[in-house]
């Protein structure tokens, strides 16, 4: 079709028969109806000048399906059902091996009293100025001067034509992008299954200070690569600054290039900026608890687990001790951790430790599951249109490695050993109706974002959290997952599987810390420890690894000889963790 050797486009006309489209996701169960107050769930959020509602309805315009490999390609969507009075910023676009399920946002200029009062919340308010260079002020603002004075929103002046399925010939699929007025940014990309050239009546630009500079994170496909056409991919975009400060705010709509973008390259589009800076569209507490209430993911320990884990007084109850450098003795530690320092910078100055007595060192090692109970954290996401429900799960002791080889496996007597261990996993609601959209799963030194269509749930909307054997890093299904050069069929082992050693986080959880909230949440002394919750012991752990290769075939110490350098460095030394404030992520967004 059209000469292309590799893929086919098929869209609706009277010649083809469109690839059948991906079924609807839906949650498991009903969202209920959560307690009332303030701007969480209303179905819209105001962002200052503009108003903002989530399309999640939507006609399909045309697929691109490749005729080589397992993919089912893609398909390009054009947002349908959108509320009386708000406009179009940009088209859709997913990948058809998943459930449809996506959004964008709509949107429309509030009234002149809304604009004055957002303005005046703005001038009380400053912006973070802390902003990354990539995501500077646009030098638009400075070459055109005040822009308050244009409505937030305009029609393009016209299109430019940036794909076509087949240019040359009239092919059937289009993609557009327009050209904003001075002063003005496009956000998104329209799709057509004709030539004509779109109305302009069919999207609106942004005012340039109503936006920030987003980037690309994800290949939704890469494609057309042949002798025939150029090659093309799309991408799913986010705001380049975010995490807790961040104010910019995920369209969901999609980039496309004929040119190999690279991830966290500045794009031509634009994201969204809330400058209400109230994040009146967070939930209050009473919500917060129904949050977690209605989705507090159970999580399984591995039934061959032998460092579980317990609360955080049940650790200083149970003989933990506060150690300073240059001191040999170690201090108790009360209940509530009021005895540790507070503040300050990692430095090396403090250390948590385990009991000297060496059974009570055993037993403190093993946890205990009773006491345990998740930390959580709430915080703006996406500039406050989504909630992070962050939960942190603490474990006194983190056990020795296992490494998968070709031929056999090696368990490690202290590789990857460190006393305490924080690990956490990261619920991402959206602001406009409470919906759980994805879930993060920290992993080590990484992690991923999972979507909900893609989790595996226990009752209701509750999803499943599986803690690996000894390291407890967490993940969404059951099985072994493999670290380090895993292609390979080499790495370090992550064992998960469901077992009676579980918690219920809808039930045993403690809120430690939601700033936005003001004074409603108090943080517990033990959060402002900014030290290591455990000792730095120095070793050459690699020199275990060598005895094990000398008793190992010529064939495989070549090679694991040659892969150790691959693996994570923290399986290099024997040092405690710091503490949940004391990590990148929060303040700042999920690594991935």
């Amino acid at each position: 079709m059209f000469g292309w050797d590799c893929c086919y486009w098929s869209t609706r006309s009277e010649y083809y028969e469109p690839e059948p489209l991906p079924d609807l996701f839906s949650l498991p169960a009903p969202l209920p109806r959560w307690p009332q107050g303030g701007g969480f769930s209303t179905g819209r959020i105001c962002l200052g000048e503009l108003e903002v509602a989530k399309v999640t309805t939507f006609e399909s315009i045309w697929t691109y399906t490749p005729t080589r490999g397992k993919e089912k390609g893609i398909t390009f969507y054009e947002p349908t059902g959108i509320p009386e009075g708000f406009f179009c910023l940009g088209h859709y676009c997913q990948s058809n091996d998943n459930p449809l399920r996506g959004y964008v946002l709509v949107a429309r200029a509030v009234d002149e009293t809304k604009s004055k009062l957002h303005q005046n919340l703005e001038s009380s308010h400053p912006p973070n100025n802390d902003d990354n260079d990539k995501c500077a002020k646009d030098p638009s603002i400075a070459r055109f001067g005040d822009l308050s004075n244009l409505s937030a929103l305009e029609k393009p002046l016209n299109y430019m034509l940036v794909w076509s399925s087949d240019a040359e010939h009239g092919g059937t699929g289009f993609i557009w992008l327009p050209n904003p007025p001075i002063g003005y940014r496009a956000t998104g990309f329209l799709v057509t299954h004709t030539p004509e050239e779109p109305s302009v009546n069919d999207i609106r630009c942004v005012r340039s200070d109503l936006t920030e500079n987003c980037e690309a994170c994800d290949v939704i496909v890469e494609g057309g690569s042949n002798l025939f056409k150029s090659p093309f991919w799309v991408w799913k975009t986010r705001p380049c600054q975010r995490g807790m400060f961040g104010s910019g705010v995920s369209i969901g709509t999609f980039f496309f290039s004929t040119y190999e973008t690279c991830k966290d390259d500045v794009l031509s589009t634009r994201c969204l900026k809330n400058q209400d800076h109230t994040l009146h569209a967070m939930p209050n507490s009473d919500q917060v608890h129904a949050l977690i209430s209605h989705y507090g993911p159970t999580v399984y320990f591995h039934p061959d687990e032998i460092y579980l884990p317990s609360s955080v007084q049940w650790f200083f109850d149970n003989g933990a001790l506060l150690y300073k450098n240059g001191e040999s003795e170690g201090k108790r530690i009360d209940s509530k951790g009021s005895v540790l320092p507070k503040g300050g910078i990692n430095d090396g100055e403090f250390w948590l430790d385990l009991p000297k007595d060496g059974q009570k060192s055993k037993c403190v090692k093993c946890g205990n599951l009773e006491s345990a109970e998740l930390y959580v954290h709430v915080k703006p996401a996406l500039g406050g249109t989504f909630t992070d429900i962050v939960m942190w799960v603490f474990c006194p002791f983190n056990g020795p490695a296992t490494l998968k080889l070709p031929l056999k496996d090696l368990s490690l007597s202290r590789v990857g050993e460190h006393v305490s261990d924080w690990e956490h996993f990261t619920l991402r609601v959206s602001n406009f109706n409470g919906e759980l959209w994805s879930m993060y799963f920290s992993q080590h030194s990484g992690g991923e974002w999972v979507d909900a269509s893609n989790l595996e749930y226990i009752t209701g909307n509750k999803p499943i959290v599986y803690s690996s054997k000894d390291g407890h890093s967490s993940f969404p299904h059951p099985g072994t997952y493999l670290l380090g050069p895993y292609k390979l069929g080499v790495g370090v082992r992550n064992d998960v599987a469901k077992s009676k050693f579980f918690v219920d986080s809808s039930t045993k959880y403690e809120i430690v810390a939601a700033e936005y909230l003001g004074d409603a949440i108090k943080e517990p002394c033990w959060l402002q420890f900014m030290r290591e919750w455990g000792p730095t012991i120095t070793y050459k752990s690699s020199s275990e690894v060598e005895k094990i290769i000398n008793h190992l075939p010529i064939f495989v110490k070549f090679s694991l000889e040659n892969l150790l350098d691959l693996f994570p460095t923290e399986l290099y030394g024997e040092e405690g963790p710091t503490g949940p404030k004391e990590k990148d992520n929060w303040f700042g967004d999920e690594r991935w």
